[in-house]
């Protein structure tokens, strides 16, 4: 197939919207198609042979945007795609697909950022005015796509209360052989382990973006629990007041690759702030890593992890139930090593060819001639 990505963010912007892009990239390159992919500048002109088509961006609080061009439809027309794939699509996405349905050309588009809560969150007072009205958009987006993908059953909920039509299942995909337990792990990570927790604490940690949104305060409280020595990796526009916050902390920044999966594979306990994720691919890295995971009881976490068998959610409105989820899973170190195993053993099914292959399938549903977009899925 020829494959056009339109995605809000692409490297070298490393988060949640450009890995899962790279990946599917990577597998459908890897499968003989075609891939052209549409992004912000500033990008690489071409990714494993694939062009790139750059467009105007603008920084929006650490997020690079596209500005949206009238050539779009010239680009796309120039490189006669099969279906569309607008990955997270909200101003150069929305375009995308509109400029996708003026040539007749199926699209899909993939929900992955919950913008409506995002934006809210730093609108102040006007929180609610901005949520309505970011939700208005999304269902103008959503409703020119033939098809909307969400990466979670409590997602996909969410999508179809606020009336956005055509909603179907698709999840992310987690490199298992990147992200492996401890045992498995090189002596760069023993010696890491060594120097987190020199008197042989035990290592609870976070990974992700240091936001707002991303609720990374909730881990003050677990900061000062006993024999415990706390992690997080990342960084962000937060990253100041969390370190005034959470004193005893150690922040190692930002890591990738290799880095990234030392940390995971040096920590015994994985803990999950944010209440807004869609999915939170955090979670499958840490399964993979054998970590048992502490997570809210809201949004994506639901779906990814299975209370008891995983690790444990949390309710993130009452205070103190973090620290005692945390607890908990500190005082059974059997069940510690059993839930680690059962999240390794889980994220094994969950590699990102069968996501794409799942994927390719939905290409072929909208490219068929006898798809009806008028009949919901």
């Amino acid at each position: 197939m020829r494959v056009a990505i339109v995605s809000e963010s692409f490297l070298p912007t490393l988060n949640g919207v450009t890995t899962s892009v790279c990946r599917v990239a990577d597998h459908l390159l890897d499968g003989g198609h075609q891939v052209l992919i549409v992004c912000p500048s500033p990008a690489p002109t071409s990714y494993r042979g694939a062009r790139v088509h750059t467009v105007p961006g603008v920084t929006l609080r650490d997020f690079r945007v596209g500005v949206p061009f009238p050539d779009l439809s010239k680009v796309l027309a120039d490189f006669r795609p099969d279906v569309v794939h607008a990955a997270s699509p909200f101003a150069l996405g929305a375009r995308g697909i509109a400029a996708a349905r003026d040539l007749g050309v199926p699209t899909i588009a993939v929900f992955q950022t919950d913008m409506a809560t995002y934006l809210s969150q730093h609108a102040g007072t006007a929180s609610s005015a901005v949520e309505r009205v970011v939700w208005h958009w999304l269902r103008r987006v959503h409703s020119l796509a033939d098809l909307t993908l969400a990466p979670s059953a409590t997602c996909a909920a969410d999508l179809e209360r606020h009336g956005i039509p055509r909603v179907a299942p698709w999840g992310r995909g987690v490199d298992t052989d990147l992200f492996r337990p401890r045992e498995a792990a090189d002596t760069a990570t023993h010696k890491l382990r060594r120097s987190l927790a020199p008197q042989g604490q035990t290592i609870v940690g976070y990974v992700g973006r240091l936001a707002p949104e991303k609720e990374v305060h909730r881990l003050v409280e677990i900061a000062d629990l006993p024999e415990v020595a706390l992690v997080v990796v990342g960084d962000g526009p937060g990253r100041a007041k969390l370190e005034r916050l959470l004193p005893r902390a150690r922040f190692l920044g930002y890591r990738q690759g290799a880095e990234l999966a030392r940390a995971y594979a040096a920590f015994d306990v994985f803990v999950h702030t944010g209440t807004c994720e869609t999915f939170g691919q955090t979670l499958q890295e840490a399964m993979a890593s054998g970590l048992p995971v502490v997570a809210p009881a809201r949004g994506g976490p639901l779906d990814v992890i299975r209370a008891g068998v995983h690790g444990r959610h949390f309710d993130p409105d009452r205070p103190g139930a973090l620290q005692e989820a945390v607890r908990g899973v500190l005082a059974d170190p059997l069940g510690r090593r059993r839930m680690g195993a059962a999240g390794r053993q889980d994220a094994l099914q969950r590699g990102w060819a069968p996501v794409v292959d799942q994927l390719l399938s939905y290409y072929g549903l909208v490219t068929h001639p006898a798809y009806d977009r008028r009949v919901a899925i």
